[in-house]
């Protein structure tokens, strides 16, 4: 098994260039099957989730070629099975976008239930309720989702409860149905915007993105496009999160300030000093950490996807911290490896009460999903003494090339590869 090294104490200074967003990039892919051209798509991050959806549009019958690292070219037009092979779809979360898409394209699909991390119940029902107002048959049997519609129809949508997932997955199946859609209470995070972008650039007709008010004007079909991702506002948050646990200084390049503005009020707050540019944000931390409150929320709000980094770092701040976690129920299994570094951290219910302590201790730990991952290397940072960190399988998911981009910063981490040897992740 694979294990992230990480020896403690090394203050961060320099530059770090973010990758294309995760988030996008699985909404935007399986959204490649609603076109009738080719689509060159830049910026998508080098990442485990990004090259099981690509290998799961080849299984499909699509073209994917690699252009770059960071850029692919996606040629639909041979796809014609309406079923990912079960085993790769269970793999990730982004496993139900495929719904949205195939439907839009051939008015039925058959994906497995999502994978991904277990962060807790991933509910399709708002999913489904989307399906049906456009006129689909949904029924789930042996944990596969079946959908059949002989055309779909624009209509209102309402969603019960913010989701994300719902609403990319209602755009996509709403891009080539006749006549208008119309989703409230929709999702507003950026990869919701630059998914609308995509499919706009597509020939679409989706405006409100970003709003809580999403409208839809069928067209009968898209043509291919070129188009370069967001920047991934989750990876730079926790770059900004290392800085502020580990101290120093970092500029970080390739992001979307006003997309971070949540997580630079909460590090401000913390004792950060945070300087924004166009395209560009400067993180300093050199004192003490302060205690902050902290509820997770759809965005505008604090991203959920930051709770565990921002948990690590809490965890050395003066006083009593609180976060309390209103989007994922199981995301506190991190807590349990916090405090194999000593940190002291009690949870009841969504609230997680975590009394700062002096300094953490490097410990034996291991990466319960993607961004708990990310929170034990962060902590590594800050202990004393080296952290051997296991199932860094789920970091791979989401973070592109986290251990050179770490030594570039003057960290002391590498991989030690399952036979023994101790490289970097280049290696």
């Amino acid at each position: 098994m694979d294990t992230i090294i990480v020896k403690g104490g090394n203050r961060l200074k320099g530059e770090v260039n973010i990758s294309g967003a995760k988030n996008a990039a699985i909404a935007v892919i399986p959204a490649a099957i609603l076109s009738d051209g080719v689509c060159h798509i830049d910026n998508i991050p080098n990442i485990s989730d990004v090259f099981t959806e690509l290998e799961t549009l080849t299984c499909m019958g699509a073209t994917v070629k690699m252009k770059t690292a960071n850029s692919f070219e996606i040629d639909t037009r041979g796809l014609r099975n309406v079923a990912p092979p079960y085993e790769l779809a269970r793999k990730m979360r982004a496993s139900y976008y495929f719904l949205g898409a195939l439907a839009g394209r051939f008015g039925e699909a058959s994906v497995p239930m999502p994978g991904g991390c277990d962060i807790g119940v991933r509910p399709i029902d708002q999913h489904i309720k989307g399906f049906e107002a456009l006129g689909a048959k949904v029924d789930t049997t042996g944990g596969i989702i079946n959908l059949k519609s002989d055309r779909l129809l624009g209509a209102p949508v309402y969603l019960d409860v913010v989701s994300v997932g719902a609403t990319v997955n209602i755009m996509l199946a709403a891009v080539k149905a006749r006549g208008m859609t119309v989703i409230e209470n929709a999702a507003k995070e950026p990869h919701i915007v630059d998914l609308a972008n995509f499919l706009n650039t597509m020939g679409a007709d989706v405006r409100g993105a970003g709003t809580d008010t999403i409208k839809i004007r069928g067209v009968a079909s898209l043509h291919g496009c070129s188009y370069a991702l967001i920047p991934d506002q989750i990876e730079a948050g926790t770059y900004m999160a290392a800085v502020a646990g580990a101290g120093g200084e970092v500029l970080i390049n390739n992001v979307i300030p006003k997309h971070l503005e949540s997580i630079s009020a909460k590090l401000e707050e913390m004792g950060a000093e945070i300087v924004e540019y166009d395209e560009a944000i400067l993180v300093r931390r050199t004192g003490p950490l302060n205690r902050v409150n902290i509820k997770t929320m759809p965005h505008p709000g604090f991203p959920t996807d930051m709770h565990p980094q921002i948990a690590a770092v809490l965890s050395t701040a003066n006083g009593t911290s609180i976060i309390n976690e209103s989007v994922w129920e199981n995301r506190f299994k991190y807590v349990d490896e916090l405090k194999r570094f000593g940190a002291n951290i009690q949870v009841d219910g969504k609230i997680a009460v975590i009394e700062g302590v002096e300094k953490l201790k490097a410990a034996p730990v291991r990466a319960t999903d993607l961004r708990a991952g990310a929170a034990m290397i962060i902590a590594g940072l800050m202990a004393e003494g080296t952290t051997e960190i296991t199932h860094i399988h789920h970091i791979e998911r989401g973070y592109e090339n986290i251990i050179e981009k770490l030594r570039a910063l003057g960290a002391d981490i590498c991989l030690k590869k399952d036979y023994g040897d101790v490289t970097n992740a280049a290696g």
